[in-house]
């Protein structure tokens, strides 16, 4: 019962830090993702690597020693955190995009099969499974404006599904058959389901009894979380040519009565939690904010995709405090923090840590990707080299450019830290864990 007990612990305390494992996406139903652990060595040391068979976009849980995380070569993966050894595997019909939640004694996860999945912590054996009405992508004509222009292209860059959130003995999550679905965690019974508009891969968070998540139909959603009931939605920005411009990957994250998110409109929102009334927005002028935003200290920190920027605002007030590019890449792998310390991941296969007290890099770190192929996709001032990937504005070329660009070993999965060891996947199909 040590991890029910656990996510009951955070919900006390919404904003502490986490102490010692992290058994969800983001570590609690309010998402935090801020922990208490002794920072990594500068330079990190690489502890151990764990290869799988396929890329890795799941960011990984850890509970009592073990790390769950899920590969697009099929499987869930449970990997002895100390040594990086396998402990089981589990296989599914498909990709496992979605973050992994551990929860009294089961492991709950999706996949691109369409089934949503409980299986034994400690053996993988199955529990139970329940399918959904199937899984699909994003999408829309003239898609980023690729050719032909009349053709429905799914979006190469939804790249997450919706990762479980255990609450109060209920699983909750998105789908890409546009429902949020609440299931009982002991048996996958349905217990509600909510249609939206289209797909959602956003990752549920719940405060004050309150689910709050977005979905590709570019609105935010308020729900009960005990009956599924609407409380209130609100819309975001739309863009009816290229569809460049919409929907709603980023999850959300709850601090002092505001819900805020990011949206592929290019703005931040800062939402009211109880009425849904804006508070503020931030303009990244045309950058998706596809990463999570992190609440710490009356302070808002967020990244931004093709800019690459790292910025810092009041949660309050919106305003800025301070903007720093720290890489040329764009960044889909959502933030920790620890202390003055912020770790995350980019595209271009290198992991950082930022140092606030003196708004800089403290140190890097390259995935095997990175070493073999980042220079033939990078250009000389840092930025991704595009031309070479992308052959033309073909939709084809597009997913090709895509997978290609993956190559660099990209980090879209977000880092763990649990006692000191930092934990995170990349595109090179290796699990990583610095110290």
């Amino acid at each position: 019962m040590r991890s029910f007990h656990l996510v009951l612990g955070f919900l006390a305390c919404p904003l502490a830090g986490l102490s010692t494992d992290s058994p969800s996406f983001r570590g609690s139903p309010e998402h935090p993702s801020v922990y208490d652990s002794k920072p990594v060595h500068n330079p990190p040391k690489l502890k151990w690597k764990f290869s799988a068979k396929g890329q890795i976009l799941s960011s990984p849980a850890v509970l009592n020693g073990v790390l769950y995380v899920g590969s697009a070569d099929h499987f869930l993966y449970a990997i002895d955190a100390n040594n990086g050894a396998k402990r089981w595997e589990f296989k599914t019909g498909s990709g496992v995009g979605s973050s992994p939640a551990v929860s009294d004694g089961l492991v709950y996860f999706s996949s691109y099969d369409g089934a949503v999945y409980a299986v034994a912590a400690d053996d993988g054996k199955l529990r139970w499974k329940f399918e959904t009405n199937g899984e699909r992508r994003f999408a829309a004509k003239h898609l980023h404006g690729s050719l032909p222009s009349g053709e429905t292209m799914p979006d190469p860059f939804d790249v997450y599904l919706s990762s479980p959130l255990v609450w109060k003995g209920t699983v909750y999550l998105g789908s890409g058959d546009g429902n949020v679905y609440s299931l009982d965690a002991y048996t996958g019974k349905v217990n509600w389901k909510f249609q939206t508009g289209d797909v959602v891969h956003a990752s549920p968070v719940i405060s004050s009894g309150t689910l709050f998540i977005g979905s590709w139909d570019s609105y935010f959603y308020a729900l009960d979380a005990a009956s599924g009931k609407e409380e209130w939605r609100f819309k975001s920005g739309e863009d009816p040519d290229t569809h460049n411009q919409v929907g709603i990957q980023s999850s959300a994250v709850v601090a002092n009565g505001i819900v805020y998110f990011g949206c592929r409109d290019s703005k931040l929102y800062a939402l009211d939690a109880k009425s849904g009334k804006l508070r503020w927005l931030y303009d990244n002028k045309g950058s998706w904010v596809i990463a999570s935003p992190l609440v710490q200290d009356g302070k808002i920190y967020f990244e931004t995709s093709d800019s690459g920027m790292f910025h810092a605002l009041e949660a309050i007030t919106g305003a800025e405090l301070f903007s720093m590019k720290f890489s040329g890449w764009p960044t889909f792998s959502t933030p920790i923090a620890a202390g003055n310390e912020f770790y995350l991941g980019s595209l271009s296969g290198r992991f950082f840590a930022i140092d606030l007290s003196q708004q800089k890099i403290s140190w890097e770190f390259q995935t095997d990707g990175n070493r073999q192929n980042g220079a033939a996709f990078t250009k000389a001032d840092g930025t991704p080299n595009y031309e070479v990937a992308y052959a033309d504005d073909f939709y084809d070329d597009m997913v090709v450019g895509a997978q290609k660009m993956r190559s660099v070993g990209a980090i879209y999965s977000s880092p763990v830290l649990v006692d000191g060891v930092l934990y995170f996947g990349s595109t090179d199909g290796n699990i990583y864990a610095l110290e």
